[in-house]
């Protein structure tokens, strides 16, 4: 009997789960008629503070639009147009919006959200790199390749997250995450077993939206800022400490630095 695991029994590849391989769909997604189209740049959060504080940085225009109730607008930063948009919250909402952002024109997404830490050397208002996403959701398998356990960001966005992060004074580390659909069913059992895995960190949406992102030939990366702590197997949230908003701050800077700095939408 296999042993509750990501691999074993959340993957991609799981035998009772649906194949994403098929390109084929009864819906597609499209732009309405008559809907401007959006900005290729397009960063995808999932809480409305970080929403507004986008667009409080990015200058975006007032009021926003709004897709599946997800409010969008755009703003400028280096000279560039950006897309904001949030909150587009778990991972079956947040595949949803990007689906429809995809056909509105984004042509690269950066993903900016918030994390649990797993691990005791990534604490509060720390920073977290996905390289890879361990997918416990279930909406990554409908897009992924039968047998495919990982789902990876795009290397070029990765590595221009990757080269300011190396410069910024906040802790932060690269590495494997877990998205979850059941926020409540973090079981002591299961995160120790994450833990074990060397598993950083657990979030809602990054496997949706890198297998989205794979399957659409879009490029995607994302960016998380630990606001709750898991690893005693207790949990403590930092909504209100201010490590947690300055890394906010800081990170919603970066993916803004790094999405203006993206060349190849330019092509």
């Amino acid at each position: 009997m296999n042993k509750p695991g990501f691999i074993e029994a959340g993957g991609c590849g799981s035998s009772w789960r649906p194949s994403g391989a098929s390109p084929e769909a009864i819906i597609n997604p499209r732009a309405p008629r008559n809907e401007p189209p959006v900005s290729p740049r397009v960063i995808l959060t999932f809480a409305q503070p970080d929403y507004e504080l986008l667009g409080e940085l990015s200058g975006a225009v007032q009021p926003p639009r709004s897709l599946f109730n997800c409010s969008f607008s755009q703003g400028f930063w280096g000279g560039r147009a950006v897309t904001v948009v949030a909150p587009a919250m778990g991972a079956p909402y947040a595949v949803m919006v990007l689906e429809n952002l995809i056909a509105l024109g984004a042509r690269m997404v950066l993903a900016l959200g918030w994390c649990g830490s797993l691990q005791a050397e990534i604490q509060m208002g720390a920073l977290v790199l996905p390289s890879r996403a361990v997918s416990g959701d279930g909406t990554s398998p409908h897009y992924c390749p039968k047998g495919q356990t990982f789902l990876e960001p795009h290397p070029g966005l990765y590595g221009g997250l990757e080269a300011r992060l190396k410069e910024t004074p906040v802790p932060w580390q690269a590495g494997l995450i877990w998205t979850t659909d059941a926020v409540y069913r973090e079981t002591p059992e299961f995160v120790r077993h994450c833990q074990a895995q060397g598993i950083l960190a657990v979030e809602m949406e990054m496997a949706a939206l890198f297998a989205v992102g794979q399957f659409r030939r879009v490029p995607l990366a994302g960016l998380l800022v630990v606001s709750d702590e898991l690893f005693t197997l207790k949990w403590r949230h930092g909504y209100r400490d201010p490590a947690f908003h300055r890394s906010r701050e800081l990170a919603a800077r970066l993916v803004l630095d790094t999405a203006a700095a993206w060349e190849d939408v330019d092509v």
